[in-house]
């Protein structure tokens, strides 16, 4: 077997194989919600002053 196929193999069997349970995700922020706060961000901020 080359290297090549090796990996491919490593990387084939990891692939059948049962994935761990995920930690569970904070819900995302929506779209809208994370563009109001950029947005907010940027109004507060003014150059030059520390």
């Amino acid at each position: 077997m080359t290297r090549f196929d090796q990996a491919f193999a490593a990387v084939s069997d990891r692939m059948h194989q049962p994935s761990a349970p995920q930690a569970r995700r904070v819900q995302a922020s929506s779209l809208s919600s994370l563009i109001e706060r950029v947005n907010s961000t940027k109004q507060r901020y003014q150059p030059g002053r520390s």
